[in-house]
């Protein structure tokens, strides 16, 4: 596990091999997450990527309420 150190202005460096692993760019955005005592960074993914990634999923599930579709 490697360790970084917060810089004055509250930078880090993501260790190369995490980078490489992650695919990570200069220039990609992230989202931060507190989560108990520790901060998360979640790569933001564009929309198009998601595409497909829900084929088969079962679309016959009941609704509630007389008035949904």
């Amino acid at each position: 596990m490697d360790a970084v150190t917060v810089s004055p202005k509250f930078q880090v460096v993501i260790p190369q091999a995490v980078r490489e692993s992650l695919g990570l760019v200069p220039g990609l955005k992230m989202q931060v997450v507190q989560y108990e005592n520790r901060v998360e960074f979640i790569p933001q993914q564009p929309a198009r990527n998601l595409r497909g990634s829900l084929r088969g999923i079962d679309t016959s599930v009941m609704r509630d309420g007389a008035d949904r579709v």
